[in-house]
Parts: C-alpha cells; sequence; structure tokens
C-alpha cells in the first residue's frame, strides 16, 4: 500500500510514475475523498471542542448553583452532529483506505520503462543450451513414455491442469525440492518454515492478492467463520508472520524458506500452456523470502536472487535473468527479476523464478515494522522469490537431461538423494 502522504504531497509524481506501468490514477476521486476528509475532520475538530468548553462552563455554572441547562442542551445538539460527522469521517477513512488497496507499487527508478515482456531487459545468461543429436522431446512425451507422468487420469481425478506423477520420476519431484530447501538452509542461511496451506482474507490483503485478484484464487466458503483461501505461493503465510509485529533490528535480516503446494485458478489465462506442467492449477514451490532494513532491500535482493539462481547452476540448467519492465511488472512490486530456464522443447527461456523487492508496500499493508537505531518504529522491506518452482524444476530437468532412448540422466548433485542412481528409466 502506498503511503498516503504521498498522495497528498505530489500526486502528479505518484500518478505520472504509475502511469508507466500502465495505471491510471483517479486523481479527481482521491482529491473529492480528500477535500470532504479534511472538511469534516476540521468541523469535527471544532465540534470538540466547543463541546469541551461548554462542558466545562456546565460544570462552572453547577458548582454556583446556577441554571445550567441551555447549555446542556447546546452540548446535546453539539454531540448529535459530532457522533453523525465522526461516523461519515470513519467511513470515509474506509473509503481511502480501500481507495489505497486498488494502487499497485510505484516502480522503482531503475526499472525500465515498457509496455510488456517485450520491453524487458536480459541482465544475464548463464550456461550454453545443449545440441542434441537425436529429436528432442517435450517433458509429456518423455514422461508419457516413461508410463510416469499422467495428465489423463489427473483429468479424471480433478480435471485439466493437474498431474499425476509416478514412481522414479515422483521421486525426482520430491528430491528436487529437498534439494533446493537442503541448500537454502545450510549454504544461505535461510531457516526452514512450515506454513498453514489455508489462509485468511487479511493475510491475503497483507500480501497484496486481495482484493485485486480474488478471481485467481481458490475459496473455502465456511458456514459459521469468515471463509479461507488456499494459498497461490508461501509468500502469503510466511511473510505474514511479521504481520502486526515490531521487530529488534537484531532480528533481521530475516530469512525464511518454506516449501508448499500452490493453488492458483489460473482466471486469465485461459488457451495459454495448456499442455504439460508448465500452467497448473497446483504445483509445488520452494519460496524464499526475506524481511530487512530499508537501507539493505537493493542488496538484499541481489543476494535473493543469487540464491535461486544457484539451484539452477548446481542442477545444470542453462538460464538468464532479466530485469521486468514496468508493464510487466506483480502488482505489489518495486522491481522483480525474472529467472528464466532453458526448455530445449520449446527452444526458448521460460520463466522459474521471479524475484522481487517490495520495499514498504506489503509491510504498510501488514503493519509490519522495527525498531532502528533510534529505538523508532519504521516499516520494514520485505522480498520473496522462487528458489525454485518444483514442477517447472522438473520440466527443465526431463527436457535438459533427455537421452536418445528416452531415459532421463539424473543430475550429478541429485545423485546421492538416489542412492547413487544416475539415470530414470521406464516402468
Amino acid at each position: 500500500m502506498l503511503d498516503i502522504q504521498l498522495l497528498r504531497n505530489n500526486i502528479d509524481a505518484v500518478a505520472e510514475r504509475l502511469a508507466t506501468r500502465g495505471f491510471i490514477l483517479d486523481r479527481a476521486g482521491f482529491q473529492r475523498l480528500e477535500s470532504e476528509r479534511k472538511l469534516l475532520q476540521t468541523r469535527t475538530q471544532e465540534l470538540q471542542a466547543t463541546r469541551n468548553s461548554l462542558s466545562k462552563q456546565v460544570g462552572v455554572l453547577r458548582a454556583r448553583g446556577e441554571d445550567a441547562a441551555p447549555l446542556m442542551q447546546q452540548v446535546a445538539a453539539l454531540k448529535e452532529e459530532l457522533d453523525t460527522n465522526e461516523a461519515r469521517l470513519g467511513g470515509l477513512l474506509k473509503e481511502l483506505d480501500d481507495f489505497l488497496a486498488t494502487l499497485p507499487n510505484p516502480p522503482h527508478e531503475s526499472v525500465p520503462v515498457g509496455r510488456s515482456d517485450a520491453d524487458n531487459a536480459e541482465m544475464k545468461r548463464w550456461g550454453t543450451p545443449r545440441s542434441f543429436d537425436f529429436p528432442v522431446r517435450d517433458h509429456v512425451d518423455l514422461g508419457e513414455a516413461l508410463a510416469q507422468l499422467d495428465f489423463a487420469t489427473a483429468a479424471k481425478i480433478a480435471g485439466t491442469r493437474f498431474c499425476l506423477i509416478r514412481g522414479p520420476l515422483a521421486r525426482l519431484h520430491r528430491v528436487l525440492a529437498q534439494f533446493m530447501l537442503d541448500t537454502h538452509t545450510a549454504e544461505h542461511g535461510y531457516q526452514e518454515v512450515y506454513s498453514p496451506y489455508l489462509v485468511n482474507a487479511a493475510s491475503l490483503t497483507g500480501t497484496g492478492q486481495l482484493p485485486k485478484f480474488e478471481e485467481d484464487l481458490f475459496r473455502i466458503p465456511r458456514p459459521d467463520a469468515e471463509p479461507l483461501y488456499l494459498i497461490p505461493t508461501a509468500e502469503v503465510p510466511v511473510t505474514n508472520i511479521v504481520r502486526n509485529e515490531i521487530l529488534a533490528a537484531t532480528d533481521m535480516p530475516l530469512k525464511l524458506v518454506c516449501h508448499t503446494p500452490c493453488f492458483r485458478s489460473e482466471a486469465g489465462s485461459y488457451g495459454r500452456d495448456t499442455r504439460g506442467m508448465i500452467r497448473q492449477h497446483q504445483f509445488d514451490k520452494v519460496e524464499l523470502v526475506q524481511i530487512v532494513a530499508p537501507a539493505d532491500s537493493q542488496s538484499a535482493h541481489e543476494e535473493l536472487t543469487g540464491h535461486a539462481e544457484r539451484i539452477l547452476e548446481l542442477l545444470e540448467l542453462p538460464y538468464r535473468r532479466v530485469t521486468l519492465c514496468t508493464g510487466d511488472m506483480g502488482f505489489s512490486s518495486a522491481k522483480t527479476y525474472d529467472l528464466e530456464v532453458w526448455l530445449p522443447a520449446q527452444n526458448a527461456y521460460r520463466e522459474i523464478s521471479s524475484c522481487s523487492n517490495f520495499e514498504a508496500f506489503q509491510a504498510r499493508r501488514m503493519q509490519a515494522r522495527y525498531r532502528n537505531e533510534r529505538n523508532r518504529t519504521e516499516l520494514v522491506h520485505t522480498l520473496n522469490g522462487s528458489g525454485l518452482a518444483v514442477g517447472r524444476t522438473l520440466v527443465a530437468v526431463m527436457e535438459n537431461h533427455q537421452n536418445a532412448d528416452g531415459s532421463i540422466s539424473i543430475p550429478e548433485v541429485l545423485r546421492p538423494y538416489f542412492g547413487g542412481m544416475a539415470t530414470i528409466v521406464a516402468n
């Protein structure tokens, strides 16, 4: 959520920055609400001051034994108007909060201005895509030929955009998540977290999924309680650990890693990536979250992104890093790096991780603070990134490490998890 003072003090600058994201700020709507708020607050303060003054006069008259009834009638009339004003002011402040909740995060100054992913800026490449001396197969053909990837049965059980994985390929999926957790905890200094897979609306509002993106969520109604939502990413429960908390400066940086299934309705993706595991309603992800002091968030963003890159390098998967342009960034992000892994069957790089710095945007929504060196409370900065999306990593391993006979070579770094087994073959 934006600091409302930015809008009050320099709404034109905010509008200009948001316009680079393709977002048109309703300046007239905000100024109408602000104008009414100022009038109401001024009138309410005047009424409170007048009522207090009259109440004191009533006390003086009563102490003298004089008639205070006329003044008491004025106090009663003021109270009625004051109650009306305070109720309207409360409603108006709620309207302002609702207005702010719809505004995206202004992009950091270093973010390239653009309209779509075509305007993203490539920052680096690692690894050389492999040259194959046999026809390349995609992960669907490979997995089905191994009798270990089954979309037809998954569709029978749940519908489209689900998959059923069996045997060694299911083990590889599990091992990938375990390897990511082991690397991030042992080498990168993250604390592992196990979190709820269902969250309340306040948690989703805190990280920015609500109210704007409710159609992308799976909502679970409950007859006697507020609804819960299946998590779209572990970012939501893990970042909300610090909601309404005041951390000590010595608690930071707070570095957390969490492996969860993730659930997305993919409401706006009809017709996109319908084949295979690229875009599913249910998928696993290992999520990295950092909570840091504001001065450290830019360096933390580089660090976190490097941690995700390290997984790709250890798995010998060629990738590139791109900076998302203003028009391609997520709602809550101030700056995002996407890591895109090479998929031979598509002859293209595809996203496998988004690493974002949200600065104080989420923290303001969550009221997540810390005590700075002056012992004053200040909003933290929050960051997260996939380290990595497990299903897409499985796809990348299968396609990049496939063999002419349809078997899959297990990356060297994962073989200890398989008791030294080097290849996945058909059941």
